[in-house]
């Protein structure tokens, strides 16, 4: 790693906010979230459906799908004001600056190409000057790369005789295949099977060793943020409400929410007689959204500035902070003391 990228982040964001302006009203889909990753680090992005995570990534990625806006705040990498790029920059910067992996791998592959031609095209797309032969062995040392044996075969196949597994591998290649240095993966493992899943994990982990680059990890399941993420940073209804490095999150959470999330999750050591206690409640509703805390109005230990104001964040240790009137009360009190 480089000086120069030593004191550089490989992406800032700060207060972005994007809204979908539908017929019923606006949806504050990300209501002002920051964080920044440093370059060969791998943060999760964790939270229930509908919280705002896959949106982040398509305004980073500059596919967000009309009627959604950013509309305000700043997305910065290595130093680029990415929402300040015309359409022919951002296709450049799609693919050879970062690339994204999709859930489903079957609707991102088209049916009527065979493998090889898809993954030559994703080359050539970004650089024109590639000769077909040198495309081709790129592709297959790509393919060899995420283990996909008996590749010259492979290349002739069409997508329908991947299993899914194998299709998501081939989508991994893909988005690797120009050497991004972010790779953002949204809930790539959901639609496998729990040893495809850890599989496909385990790739993931040893590419990013070897490739050094930034991985952006949105997924539900935090045992899959436990297995591959330096620092998670938990969204609920557009906003982050805790971040941190991932030991923190998972043996000192801050958040009701975050400890809502750890206790709903199965785990090896649990007793027999101890049971899941899921979140009680339903999800906020987007288009109107609570004045305060957007989990205020599920949270056991809510107090009535918690449904008025939404609290600051708080630093709860090295690099850990949390959005709770809770914790703000308790750092009142030590500073008191």
């Amino acid at each position: 790693m480089s000086a120069q990228q030593e004191d550089k982040k490989l992406l800032e964001v700060k207060d972005l906010r994007v809204s979908f302006f539908t017929p019923a009203g606006e949806v504050k889909a990300v209501g002002g979230i920051s964080y920044d990753l440093n370059y060969g680090e791998v943060m999760g992005v964790v939270g229930e459906s509908g919280s705002g995570k896959s949106q982040e990534a398509y305004a980073i990625m500059g596919l967000l799908q009309s009627p959604g806006k950013v509309i305000g705040g700043s997305i910065t990498f290595e130093g680029t004001d990415v929402l300040a790029l015309s359409k022919a920059e951002m296709t450049q910067f799609r693919g050879n600056k970062v690339a994204m992996i999709f859930q489903n791998p079957m609707t991102c592959l088209n049916p009527v190409y065979t493998i090889g031609n898809q993954l030559m095209e994703a080359l050539k797309a970004h650089d024109k000057t590639i000769s077909n032969e040198d495309a081709k062995k790129r592709a297959m040392e790509m393919m060899e790369m995420v283990g996909i044996n008996n590749v010259e075969k492979r290349m002739k196949q069409y997508p329908h005789e991947f299993s899914g597994g194998m299709r998501q591998r081939v989508m991994i290649a893909m988005g690797l295949i120009c050497h991004p240095q972010l790779l953002i993966a949204d809930e790539p493992t959901t639609a496998l099977d729990v040893t495809i899943q850890a599989q496909i994990l385990e790739l993931m982990k040893d590419l990013q060793k070897k490739t050094k680059m930034g991985i952006i990890f949105i997924t539900h399941n935090l045992g899959v943020v436990a297995d591959i993420c330096d620092k998670v940073s938990v969204m609920y209804a557009g906003k982050m409400v805790e971040q941190g490095p991932v030991d923190d999150i998972f043996y000192t959470p801050a958040h009701p929410y975050t400890i809502g999330l750890l206790r709903s999750m199965p785990r090896v050591d649990a007793q027999d007689y101890e049971r899941l206690i899921p979140i009680q409640g339903t999800p906020v509703d987007m288009l109107n959204p609570p004045e305060g805390c957007p989990f205020a109005p599920r949270c056991e230990q809510c107090m009535k500035i918690c449904l008025k104001k939404m609290p600051p964040y708080v630093e709860v240790g090295k690099d850990h902070r949390s959005a709770c009137w809770l914790r703000v009360a308790e750092q009142m009190d030590k500073e008191e003391a």
